[in-house]
């Protein structure tokens, strides 16, 4: 197996910004070279453990919803080659792991599409029978399909804090009415395709946010990655109905499986503070989050 890239260190291109995962390079002032390293964030905490051939799985994934989703939405890709534009002996960091993509002008807010109820939704239901200002019917439990898709949205946090959930109204007055509007109609539908695909090969897609840019003429692009386990909560059809009728969380192929964990787990007698650094993650974990993210993949592109 090739070892696991926990942060990339390539010299040869300008260094824009560390995310979460992903590691971006500037390629002249049009192009960005996306590196998905290994890392793995919980609660907005990067972990100190990687999960190996996450980045890549990752980075297959997002391909192949680009090429599935393109006849709705333009996407950020350039079709260029990632090794092209490193030395040789820098290949090996962003082989099967990169993206070399368009430079856009990125929107800032997170376009959150749900299909259930769960995670902050969940909770938020729970205080006011709604989610970021969108009405939902009463008697809903944890993990109910919504009686249809709901767009959702968060403004964009910066590195540590916490995305904060937003009401469509908010993001009129970021982007304007028509922008949003277009944002919202394009996220829904992407959603609804893809949930579609996904269900017909044994998976649901709770949820999911994309990101959006605008290109050097103005043109709504999806960018970032896209319906990944990162960035998406992905239920195996097995166990849901089961998970459901018990309330309980349903088995996951996404980071759910790793929050379970870190919510369950104590330190000297109490629970993590979700502040770094994180507990450190054992072996058993590690491997078994890396088989969901290989399954996960497995099962859409088989």
């Amino acid at each position: 197996m090739t070892p696991a890239l926990h942060t990339s260190a390539l010299t040869s291109l300008p260094l824009l910004a560390r995310g979460k995962v992903r590691d971006n390079y500037a390629v002249g002032t049009d192009r960005l070279l996306m590196v998905a390293s290994d890392r793995l964030s919980a609660f907005d905490v990067i972990l100190g453990e990687p999960i190996p051939g996450k980045g890549a799985l990752l980075t297959q994934m997002a391909l192949f919803w680009f090429d599935k989703l393109g006849h709705i939405c333009p996407n950020h890709l350039t079709g260029e080659a990632p090794e092209s534009v490193v030395t040789a002996e820098e290949i090996p960091q962003v082989t099967g792991r990169s993206m070399l993509v368009k430079r856009l002008k990125p929107i800032p807010v997170e376009a959150v599409v749900r299909g259930y109820l769960a995670g902050s939704g969940w909770k938020e239901y729970q205080q006011s029978q709604s989610v970021c200002g969108v009405a939902l019917p009463s008697g809903l439990k944890n993990a109910s399909r919504l009686p249809e898709p709901i767009f959702t949205p968060a403004a964009k946090a910066g590195a540590g804090e916490h995305d904060e959930n937003i009401s469509y109204g908010q993001v009129v007055k970021v982007v304007g009415p028509a922008l949003a509007a277009q944002i919202k109609q394009l996220s829904l539908e992407i959603y609804r395709t893809a949930a579609a695909f996904a269900l017909a090969r044994g998976i649901i897609i709770a949820d999911t946010k994309f990101e959006f840019g605008l290109d050097e003429n103005g043109t709504l692009t999806l960018m970032d990655e896209v319906l990944t386990p990162d960035s998406s909560r992905y239920w195996p059809i097995e166990g849901y109905e089961q998970a459901f009728v018990a309330g309980q969380n349903p088995p996951s192929y996404d980071k759910q499986f790793v929050r379970d964990w870190l919510e369950a787990v104590r330190l000297n007698g109490k629970p993590w503070d979700k502040t770094p650094p994180a507990p450190q993650l054992p072996q058993d974990v590690i491997a078994r989050t890396a088989a969901k993210y290989q399954e996960a993949l497995t099962r859409l592109t088989a």
